[in-house]
């Protein structure tokens, strides 16, 4: 009886066990059917950037499921509007680094994940919300940072093919036209909602209107990619944003008192 107990014991120590990371990026939605995923890159290195106002109110005013992917310094320069943008259901959120290196692909492993924690730990403290995936800057990585990630519990989001609206030269006219003539049934698209899609909210309402009239849905990468790490619960949300509440009241009257806060 004591042996076959261990065996037992065994059996479920190893299902218990964590997956080894396999180190592979997803460019693309595992199905066949007329489904699009909408990204968008919030990218801020040291120069301040904030979101794409005009691109944002469209995304919110037509309910678009669509993803995020944000840097550390990003969410923290965009406090109110993360804050906001956290308790919308069809908005998820993927770590996009802390500052936005784009030679990661040089990068140690030790030094990925430095780049993801320090993103991770800032989106969280202000959304409530652990960032579900990940996306390298410029889209350069090397395997070991990759599978450094993917350790961490964040599947690699990149793409199949880039928009290019980062290019000023790329007119909202050239933008229609390419993502009409690319897109296939699973694309994951990439645009940037931090003021360098130069072009991208003009042509995104044209983009998504002739998706969607040759039969497109869109839909949200969490719908089709499943993280390790489980999207955060209502209450979860609540009970993370109602601590912040709790830690800006304690601060303001830290602030507040004659002998500052204290130390």
């Amino acid at each position: 009886m004591g042996a076959l107990r261990t065996r037992i014991l065994a059996v479920i120590l190893a299902l218990l066990a964590p997956a080894p990371a396999h180190a592979d990026v997803i460019t693309r939605l595992p199905t066949d059917d007329k489904v699009i995923a909408l990204t968008f890159d919030a990218c801020q290195g040291h120069e301040p950037a904030s979101f794409d106002r005009p691109l944002l109110d469209y995304l919110l005013s037509r309910k678009l499921p669509f993803t995020l992917f944000v840097t550390g310094r990003f969410a923290e320069n965009n406090r109110a509007d993360m804050e906001r943008l956290s308790g919308l259901d069809h908005v998820a959120f993927g770590n996009h680094s802390w500052d936005h290196p784009n030679t990661m692909n040089r990068f140690t492993a030790e030094a990925t994940v430095s780049q993801a924690a320090r993103a991770d730990a800032a989106i969280e403290a202000i959304t409530g919300r652990k960032p579900l995936f990940f996306r390298f800057p410029a889209g350069n990585f090397n395997e070991a940072g990759l599978a450094a990630v993917e350790a961490q519990g964040m599947p690699v989001i990149h793409w199949r093919w880039a928009t290019g609206d980062p290019a000023r030269s790329e007119t909202a006219d050239r933008l229609v036209a390419r993502v009409t003539r690319l897109v296939k049934p699973g694309d994951i698209l990439i645009f940037h909602i931090n003021g360098r899609g130069w072009h991208t909210a003009e042509a995104l309402p044209r983009i998504v209107e002739a998706l969607e009239a040759e039969g497109y849905r869109f839909v949200s990468l969490t719908d089709y990619v499943v993280p390790e790490r489980a999207p955060p619960t209502a209450l979860d949300r609540a009970a993370a944003l109602a601590r912040q509440a709790m830690e800006r009241v304690t601060q303001g009257a830290a602030g507040a008192s004659p002998f500052g806060a204290a130390r």
